[in-house]
């Protein structure tokens, strides 16, 4: 049951950070809602504080994607249908495109956010990965300051981020990636459609003469919350783009995730199958033209 709570609908950015800034102990951000009303029916304890919703959908600016010659920005109110539908994101952030195509169903894309996804922060996050891979970072305001953190940082625990009561997530900026990169999203789900996912990759790849100039890979599902793998992009540096560096990397893979979760009972059949996919993954990338 969703409890009976304060409403406003502000139309403008400032009077929402006035409004935050009034009322930060008890206000929540809503824009798509498809976590927090979610939230509200099974009575989660992450939003029973809740006194005051600030739906932040009429603001105009936040609504926008943004391209400039070396970046596109997201407002805090951008779809994931208008993900999906963008020809400029489809020219430069494909993985992105891919990622936002498994969210849910049409009526969820529709109404939910890629600033909600990050700021949500759930495991299963699928923006996450790409974005990582892709360096974004986010702007939050406050009434008195504007700050820029990169996506990594701003994630701190499953449900957790570096957002403050009395600030808000305007938008996130993504520079564009060089067009020698290739690179792929891979999401496993319980089932087709409308999943949740249990394993979720992002990876790009650039190489020189067939050897690997720069990988970027970043987990989602798997690790407590999405993460950029940065030891394995470090030991792929300068090796030979083939089958042979491939393995080695799917078992470091399974090591440091390992390392990261510690034993469960699902690790004897998830860190096999996440091995394998990762593995399948690179040589798909790498033998893209």
């Amino acid at each position: 049951m969703i409890p009976k709570l304060n409403y406003v609908a502000p139309l403008s950015l400032k009077r929402t950070l006035k409004i935050l800034s009034e009322n930060k102990k008890k206000a929540k951000i809503l824009a798509g809602g498809t976590d927090i009303l979610p939230g509200f029916h099974i009575n989660s304890k992450r939003f029973r504080d809740i006194e005051l919703l600030v739906d932040i959908k009429k603001i105009g600016e936040l609504k926008l994607i943004k391209e400039f010659k070396d970046r596109v920005e997201i407002g805090a109110c951008v779809t994931f249908s208008q993900i999906c539908e963008s020809d400029t994101f489809k020219k430069f952030f494909p993985l992105l495109v891919k990622s936002a195509e498994t969210v849910g169903s049409v009526q969820i894309r529709n109404r939910a956010t890629v600033v909600g996804n990050c700021v949500n922060n759930a495991p299963c996050a699928d923006s996450v990965p790409p974005l990582l891979v892709y360096d974004a970072k986010i702007e939050i305001q406050s009434l008195k300051r504007k700050r820029v953190i990169s996506l990594q940082k701003f994630l701190i625990k499953p449900y957790s981020t570096a957002l403050k009561k009395n600030e808000v997530v305007t938008k996130i900026i993504i520079p564009k990636p060089d067009p020698d990169f290739k690179g792929d999203f891979y999401k496993l789900g319980r089932r087709r459609a409308v999943a949740i996912s249990r394993i979720s990759l992002a990876l790009l790849l650039k190489k020189k003469a067939g050897i690997i100039d720069e990988l970027r890979i970043a987990s989602g599902a798997v690790t407590p919350i999405g993460a950029r793998l940065h030891e394995l992009e470090k030991f792929a540096k300068d090796k030979k783009a083939d089958s042979s560096t491939f393995k080695e990397l799917s078992i470091l893979m399974g090591k440091k995730v390992l390392q990261i979760t510690g034993l469960r009972w699902s690790s004897e059949y998830k860190l096999p199958v996440l091995q394998q996919v990762f593995y399948q993954l690179l040589e798909k990338v790498n033998e893209e033209e």
